[in-house]
């Protein structure tokens, strides 16, 4: 039987948020909508998920006594991992201590390294994946490059959103591919994983749920990125019997290694009816925002459900649907948006702005939703919508 407390008083269910961007913050109203006691922690202040949150701390989460010293004084029920930038062997000697981390510590310790997921899964699990080489240094970059070949993806053992990654095509990519690893990656320089470059016909994210009643698959979503970062997302992507069947073995193959509940977007590359595992994340996904608009429980609904230990009977998708971005370039602490009434006009259209205090680069600052007929038409009416915005900065 599961029972919740009543949010500050001393019964309260606690959940404390590693990550408090634009997914912990759908996360966080999911979870107080069953009561639950959210404590948001992130490096930056104001984070999206601390704006909506009980309590939030500021700290760097890859410091191991700082992240220890906050979960220590909140004691929550549960820890909710929601970045890659963690002390993630923090988090394995706090489980064994008796804190509960989601999915388990163990997953979040593999998923945040680039290369302990990549061997468990291609030299233990023996998924299909793209051929690969590590490298800790400029020589041994070098080296990888001459053994995997051009073009390669080059990406930080541990970064996320397209930070730090490149993709080699000749040699004159070569020193900015390695630079851009080096310093722009969530966890700075170090150690880099180098890929082969996969010629597939489209890329998916299937998010699978793991919870007290079992595993369940929502339909696939198809997804374009720019440099590693997600810019459009729909649902459903249209695949072969055969591809679909691949796909879901795979996902149920890694998240059943992995263990614990909570949703995991698997993404993948699907070449014919042939399908390649690429990453794994043990929580909501980016690509996964459209579920806001797809289905009658969102990707953030179905974790936070999972999360306390309920069950996830089956979902009722909507109706196509697709997601687009909105990244915002340049410096500001003050972005304006402009021009909502005209975005929103069209029958079907929703918008999500983020609340992020700030732009130095490029940054992710919202997204657009859309529903229609067909999957086109879904992502022709993101388009239109997101070419009336106005941002000012």
């Amino acid at each position: 039987m599961v029972q919740i407390g009543t949010p500050l008083t001393n019964h309260a269910t606690k959940a404390l948020l590693c990550g408090s961007g634009e997914l912990g913050k759908e996360v966080a109203l999911e979870l107080q909508r069953y009561g639950v006691e959210v404590i948001a922690v992130d490096r930056y202040a104001n984070a999206p998920a601390m704006q909506v949150a009980h309590r939030s701390y500021v700290i760097n989460m890859l410091d191991a006594q700082a992240l220890r010293d906050v979960i220590l004084k909140e004691q929550p029920s549960v820890i909710i991992p929601e970045v890659e930038a963690i002390a993630t062997p923090q988090l394995l000697e706090l489980e064994k201590q008796g804190f509960r981390v989601i999915p388990t510590a163990k997953a979040a310790f593999l998923t945040m390294n680039r290369e302990a997921i990549r061997r468990l899964a291609s030299e233990e699990l023996r998924l299909p994946t793209a051929p690969y080489r590590f490298a800790d240094n400029y020589e041994q970059f070098i080296e990888a490059i001459r053994e995997i070949g051009m073009p390669c993806v080059v990406k930080p053992i541990m970064s996320s959103s397209g930070h730090g990654q490149s993709v080699v095509k000749t040699e004159k990519d070569i020193d900015a591919a390695w630079h851009c690893s080096q310093e722009s990656g969530r966890a700075g320089a170090g150690r880099v994983i180098v890929e082969g470059f996969i010629n597939f016909d489209y890329e998916i994210t299937l998010l699978t749920v793991r919870h007290s009643a079992g595993t369940t698959m929502l339909k696939p979503i198809g997804h374009h990125q720019v440099d590693g970062d997600y810019r459009e997302s729909w649902q459903p992507q249209q695949m072969s019997t055969a591809a679909l069947a691949k796909a879901q073995q795979i996902a149920k193959t890694i998240t059943d290694a992995l263990g614990g509940y909570g949703i995991f977007g698997v993404e993948m590359f699907v070449c014919g009816d042939e399908v390649i595992f690429s990453e794994v994340s043990p929580r909501p996904h980016d690509t996964g925002m459209v579920t806001m608009i797809s289905q009658d429980l969102s990707e953030f609904a179905i974790h936070a459900r999972a999360v306390l230990g309920l069950p996830v009977p089956e979902v009722f998708f909507c109706g196509p649907s697709a997601s687009k971005a909105i990244v915002v370039e340049g410096k500001s602490e003050s972005v304006m948006f402009k021009n909502l009434d005209a975005v929103l006009e069209e029958e079907g259209v929703q918008l999500r702005l983020f609340g992020k205090p700030e732009v130095n680069g490029h940054r992710r600052m919202g997204v657009v939703l859309a529903t229609a007929d067909t999957v086109e038409h879904a992502l022709e009416k993101v388009e239109r919508a997101y070419k009336k915005l106005q941002i000012t900065l």
